[in-house]
Formats: structure tokens, sequence, C-alpha cells
């Protein structure tokens, strides 16, 4: 006698039989929602995606930021004025978060700087291979921080404040462009630092 051949069963069929149904409500829900969404217009829901003002070439950001890496000075910004004055006393008061008992000068980067591809754009001897794509970089000099330490400078670059709760950089991407997702975040951060601000750089 040939052994029974299982009889396929439909997914719907599967949905409904498996786990109490509960797959099945899952099912309707979503289909509820979705049909519900079409049938308004995008202000109802905060979070829908929004029509950019420029046609976007980038399809998704990842946006690195490197605690404790190096200097602009020693990187892609080069400071003649302080080539000049290498070794000088600093000329003017240092803040109220410096030891007071520091008494060093002025000091140049140790590293030199060329400027590479038709943009022209300055790159220190550390980064040789960098320079060679000088072409395809954006390099921005003009940002400054109200706070002398660290922790207020990181937390005025990620929420645009130096110690008040604000929305940070994700939130206001979120906010300003909108997510296909209803149910997971907008967006997210691998291992956030847990001082110099903490949890009000991501939240």
């Amino acid at each position: 006698m040939e052994p029974a051949v299982p009889r396929a069963i439909p997914r719907r069929a599967l949905l409904r039989r498996a786990a109490c149904g509960f797959g099945a409500l899952s099912l309707s829900a979503l289909l509820a929602e979705e049909t519900r969404l079409s049938a308004t217009s995008s202000s109802h829901n905060p979070l829908a995606p929004k029509p950019p003002h420029l046609t976007p070439r980038a399809k998704r950001v990842i946006f690195l930021f490197m605690h404790g890496g190096p200097s602009h000075l020693d990187t892609f910004d080069p400071k003649p004025r302080l080539e000049q004055d290498h070794g000088k006393p600093i000329p003017f008061k240092l803040s109220l978060s410096f030891n007071p008992s520091y008494k060093g000068g002025l000091m140049k980067s140790p590293w030199g700087f060329k400027r590479y591809g038709e943009s022209g754009i300055p790159v220190s001897d550390l980064f040789p291979e960098v320079g060679e794509l000088a072409d395809e970089l954006c390099v921005i000099r003009s940002m400054v921080s109200d706070g002398v330490d660290h922790g207020s400078a990181i937390l005025q670059m990620n929420t645009g404040t130096l110690n008040f709760s604000r929305p940070s950089f994700g939130s206001w991407v979120l906010y300003g462009l909108g997510s296909e997702n209803r149910n997971l975040p907008g967006f997210i951060t691998v291992k956030p630092s847990l001082y110099h601000g903490g949890s009000k750089h991501w939240g």
C-alpha cells in the first residue's frame, strides 16, 4: 500500500488554522491598514514619505561619527596662522573647562598638506590615498561650536543645543523626509555613547 501523499494546504487556510488563527488576524489587520492608508492623504500620517525639494540621488544615509578620531587640523583643514604662531602663548583667556596649570603654547600640525585633484582640496600627508579621491569628497570647514569641550560640542552637533533635550539628527531627518515604516524605527544608532550627553544624542 502506497503511503498517503500529504495534501497541500492553501496559504489562507494555513493562516486560519495555525496558531489559533492569529496569522489570519494579523493579515486582516495589515490589509485593512493598507486600504485605509491608500484611501487617505499623506497629511493624516505625519511620518508618510514626503516629496523632496530636489530629486535625490542618494538612496540612504549612513552617518559615521568617530568619537576620538583625528583632528580636522591634521586631516583636511590646514591653518597657516597656526604654522606662523607655533610655540607662541595662547592669545586668549582659557575657559574654566581647561586645567588652570596648563602652560603650553600653540602647536602646529606635525603633518604637511598637499592639494589634490581639480578641486584643490588640501589633504594631510596622513591620507595620500584619500587625496587621490579628492574630487569625490565634500569637505565642510564652516562648522563651529559654542562649547569648548568634547561633550558640549558633540551634543550641539547632533541636536543643535549644548545642554537641553532637543530632537536629534536622526529625528530631524525622519521628520523632514518621512518613512515607509509604520512599526519599525525610522532611524537606528549602532553602539551609541553612554557619556558626553548619553541618550540625548539619539533621542
